[in-house]
């Protein structure tokens, strides 16, 4: 062991935290103590901690329930990481993790988020309330909906989200609710029931029930929905059992895929110009803005992952074409063949398109008016972000979605002007 551990522990006590066992505690050599706030934070037995970018601010607790790994993850007021392996993920005041969570880059868990035990997360992103049960792999997605702690999204038990294809690509990342109306914490939870799945990439609305034990493998697109089942039947109401060859590295339909691609990267965009206009203001000391430096590293990482995994789809899109000619034979349809060349052959410009969309918030009459009405209610409300959420009235309300709707409808148009077989 290092020597430097035992005085790095040293420091900690004496700035206040609360370290049962400080000789079970690993702290890196390159961990930068200022980084870590004294008072209130306890750090139980067998925790390790690493990273030079680690931040744990007041309140933090780790190792509650089992020991705790650290590396590179930046840490909110009040979080709880209870037990398990978290790497280069933010966590925003009062999140929450259960034993056994592995939560990995390109994660963001805003407020009062989180999860019980055995909870696998990586490029995900939680909004505020947003909860998950226990038994859960809920990769590559971002998820919104809820109002408060009573009134929250939810994921059941033994959740899936299948986040790979059979032709081994992940252009997968589903959107269950959206960024836009998501940010205003106004929206009716979605409730996605246990044992059940998602099959990547789809979208969501807000209100939907997905009853337990079902796998979505389509989108839901109307507010308030109960879905019970989703798949063929036959006129008997009888589940249809459908086999079919399968060609590995064709795709057939590809629309779908495509067009929640975008949605989703516009929905980052979205996300990115919230937390640079708006969230921003909420940060407001040296350590709250390591933190707010923390959240952009991981929506950057979280934009070029969902960039990269598109790309990798659209550069299969001409041996895809070949294999389907093959294999589809009379059946083939010209629209496909279309769509693919599309998605191909106009990668270079959509691909440009798509990161100027983190450049462009639009012109300022779309968003100043409402940021400086924020930076008020901030300077009003001691910088809680929730309670000054909660407290827009629906004119300032609409004011936000509106403005981050533009930036998402305008990338799906744009996309759809590039690619006129996707409209």
């Amino acid at each position: 062991m290092n020597p430097n551990y035992n005085e790095k522990i040293a420091r900690l006590i004496e700035k206040g935290a609360k370290i049962p066992s400080p000789e079970s505690v690993c702290i890196g050599e390159e961990v930068d103590l200022d980084r870590i706030a004294g008072e209130g934070v306890t750090i139980y037995p067998g925790c390790r901690i690493f990273g030079e970018k680690t931040l744990i601010l007041p309140g933090g607790r780790l190792g509650e329930e089992a020991p705790v790994t650290l590396d590179d993850c930046m840490l909110g007021p009040q979080v709880a990481l209870k037990g398990g392996f978290f790497r280069r993920a933010c966590f925003l005041k009062g999140s929450s993790m259960g034993s056994g969570a592995q939560v990995r880059e390109g994660c963001l868990v805003e407020e009062q988020a989180g999860g019980a035990h055995a909870v696998g997360l990586k490029h995900t992103i939680l909004f505020p309330y947003v909860t998950l049960g226990s038994l859960i792999n809920f990769c590559d997605c971002l998820m919104a909906g809820g109002t408060s702690r009573k009134n929250h999204s939810e994921v059941g038990s033994s959740y899936i989200h299948f986040n790979y294809t059979a032709n081994q690509d992940k252009a997968t990342a589903s959107l269950i609710g959206d960024v836009p109306e998501g940010v205003m914490l106004d929206q009716p939870p979605i409730f996605l029931g246990g044992q059940g799945g998602m099959v990547g990439p789809l979208k969501i609305a807000y209100g939907t029930v997905v009853g337990a034990g079902v796998i979505c493998r389509r989108d839901v697109l109307d507010k308030g929905k109960l879905v019970l089942a989703q798949g063929a039947y036959d006129g008997n109401n009888t589940a249809v059992r459908r086999v079919m060859d399968f060609t590995p590295g064709v795709y057939c339909q590809i629309k779908q895929k495509v067009l929640n691609n975008v949605a989703y990267l516009a929905n980052l965009a979205a996300l990115q110009h919230w937390y640079e206009k708006v969230r921003s203001l909420f940060f407001v000391d040296e350590m709250e803005k390591h933190l707010f430096a923390g959240v952009k590293d991981v929506l950057d990482l979280a934009f070029e992952e969902r960039l990269a995994r598109f790309k990798a789809f659209a550069d299969r899109m001409p041996r895809s074409s070949e294999g389907y000619r093959r294999a589809a034979g009379e059946r083939t349809r010209k629209e496909l063949f279309v769509q693919k060349d599309e998605l191909s052959r106009r990668w270079p410009d959509l691909e440009a398109m798509l990161l100027q969309s983190r450049e462009d918030a639009g012109a300022d009459t779309e968003w100043a008016p409402f940021v400086k009405e924020m930076r008020r209610r901030a300077e009003e409300n001691n910088y809680d972000y929730l309670q000054v959420i909660h407290g827009l009235e629906k004119e300032w309300k609409l004011s936000g979605t509106q403005w981050l709707e533009g930036i998402v409808g305008g990338v799906g148009r744009r996309a759809v002007e590039l690619m006129p077989s996707f409209g």
